[in-house]
């Protein structure tokens, strides 16, 4: 069986510094408990280091905080904070579709109900703004964008992110940004986080899962950024929350600066295996009339655009069963019509290859 939908960095073939990381978890600052409610202090500096290396960076006039910086054991951690912090049980969150499935977990575990708004594609995917206003109601407390989305790969354009902040300041609502793929650009011209440096009050997570591709060490954070009222009331709330939980571990926070040191090594081998995979793709579908790729501009992801016999759950179902290769339905990812299957392009390259030839041979192509 042929696996398209792999991805887990640590099983996908790339070369880890070993030596570097396992020293850089030898501390032995790790034997001693010295709890921090935001994460230590130097971690989070590192942190705000990450942020001030990118470009088109606008908060603070170029540098972040780190007291505005909290560590949590992962993104959906940090998500169950925000969700505490802003959300009474059965307030809204706006969320894109399509997006990742995990989100409906998340906010389900914090009594939160998810309200979608819907992307839609046209030479590239963009918000449907005025979709999102009409879905508002008296409960909603935030909208949730990811950059780049996962998996459509699209990013939040500047125009949007505008109107955005101007919805949300108006109606005293909050914006949460995920953006552990942000390094993951398609174009050469990186993008940078877009959340900071409005007139709404938000919220951006990342991680070492993505940024370093060390999912197993489970450390992220948020930041919080917005007008200064808003983020002193919010940030003390956050910290009797993290306090609360007490983590994540002492170990990998003294291991956090060197864990993002590593970054450039690890992304290389990432992006260099996605643009492969990609000009492979594009090049087997270029005499197919049957499938074609949309547009991405980051991320692990290519979603094709397959015929809709049935539904994407039969095709996917039908393509291991015969073929022996496993792919994501469209609906998987909450997408609202069927015809979409998801490849992750961090595959290895030789099952990739095999993996598209079996692809196609289902729908009358080349074997």
């Amino acid at each position: 069986m042929l696996d398209l939908t792999a991805s887990n960095p640590t099983t996908c073939g790339f070369e880890y510094p070993a030596e570097e990381i396992l020293s850089a978890l030898a501390d032995p600052r790790g034997l001693q408990y010295s709890p921090e409610s935001k994460g230590l202090r130097s971690a989070r500096e590192s942190v705000a280091a990450y942020y001030e290396d990118r470009p088109g960076f606008g908060i603070c006039a170029g540098s972040v905080d780190p007291e505005r910086i909290i560590l949590t054991a992962g993104t959906s951690e940090a998500y169950s904070y925000i969700f505490r912090l802003l959300c009474e049980p059965g307030d809204e969150i706006l969320f894109p579709a399509p997006s990742y499935p995990l989100l409906e977990y998340l906010a389900a575990l914090s009594d939160v109900r998810l309200v979608p708004y819907p992307l839609f594609y046209d030479h590239g995917w963009h918000m449907d703004l005025s979709a999102l206003r009409a879905a508002l109601t008296p409960r909603s407390r935030a909208v949730l964008v990811v950059h780049p989305n996962n998996p459509t790969g699209s990013f939040v354009m500047p125009k949007e992110a505008s109107e955005l902040h101007a919805i949300c300041a108006e109606r005293q609502m909050a914006i949460v940004s995920d953006e552990v793929f942000l390094d993951y650009s398609a174009e050469s011209k990186p993008h940078s986080t877009f959340a900071f440096d409005g007139p709404a009050l938000a919220f951006t997570l990342s991680g070492l899962s993505k940024i370093s591709a060390l999912p197993q060490m489970k450390l992220a954070w948020l930041a919080a950024s917005g007008p200064q009222t808003l983020v002193q009331r919010a940030m003390e709330r956050l910290e009797i929350i993290a306090d609360t939980f007490l983590s994540p571990g002492t170990p990998v926070q003294l291991a956090l600066p060197k864990l993002l040191g590593i970054r450039e090594g690890i992304q290389r081998q990432l992006q260099n295996r996605i643009a492969a995979n990609l000009a492979h793709l594009d090049s087997t579908l270029t005499t197919n009339k049957l499938i074609s790729r949309l547009d991405r501009q980051g991320g692990w992801y290519a979603t094709l655009r397959v015929p809709a016999t049935g539904s994407d759950e039969d095709l996917a179902v039908s393509l291991l069963e015969n073929h022996n290769i496993l792919v994501h339905p469209g609906r998987f990812f909450d997408f609202r019509q069927d015809g979409f299957l998801m490849l992750s392009l961090i595959t290895p390259e030789t099952e990739f290859h095999e993996g598209i030839r079996r692809l196609l041979g289902h729908f009358g192509g080349p074997q």
